[in-house]
């Protein structure tokens, strides 16, 4: 049996965690979470755990035999789903594999990595900020969370909320602005 931990031997631990004890590869890590501005470090673990599962099943399909009919059919469902959530297609083509870029593809289907290639944002920085503070939209629903993964079909929903001073900025600028938004 262990002894109870004194009041100072707590407070000193308290910020450590005895579960997810991950030393090797912290390096590369924070560059990463630096990178992409990925607030929580369970967020880069998920999709880490995503890519890895991806590249998993990639290698147990590779490892099929060539013949068999289910090996086809598994590599043409898999690259669809791959294709419509991730738009792989160009790394396809250029790899033919699923290798280790598959984890910074995840990271650029982020919802503000998404806002940068729109020009809804001149960084990574501005881009969470306004998500967080819920002036964008994907499709009908306001999303407040910046590790939102967005698939290709909805990458051309991803717009400003009606009732965002951001929005009605744009449309001041572009002159698009009409007396019924005001009034509405």
């Amino acid at each position: 049996m262990v002894r109870k931990l004194k009041f100072h031997e707590q407070k000193l631990l308290k910020k450590v965690d005895f579960i997810n004890w991950e030393v090797d590869n912290n390096i590369h890590e924070v560059k990463v979470l630096r990178r992409f501005r990925i607030e929580k470090r369970e967020d880069y673990m998920k999709y880490n755990k995503l890519s890895r599962n991806i590249r998993d099943l990639t290698q147990k399909i590779r490892d099929l035999d060539e013949k068999d009919g289910f090996r086809a059919q598994s590599t043409h469902r898999l690259l669809e789903k791959l294709i419509e959530l991730l738009n792989i297609y160009q790394l396809l083509t250029k790899n033919k594999t699923c290798n280790p870029c598959m984890l910074c593809i995840l990271y650029r289907r982020r919802l503000p990595c998404i806002m940068l290639s729109l020009r809804m944002a001149q960084n990574l920085k501005t881009a969470i900020t306004f998500i967080e503070q819920g002036h964008v939209r994907v499709g009908p629903e306001i999303v407040t969370d910046p590790a939102f993964l967005v698939t290709r079909n909805m990458e051309d929903f991803v717009t400003w909320v009606d009732s965002s001073k951001i929005k009605q900025h744009v449309m001041n600028y572009n002159d698009e602005r009409d007396d019924f938004d005001l009034v509405a």
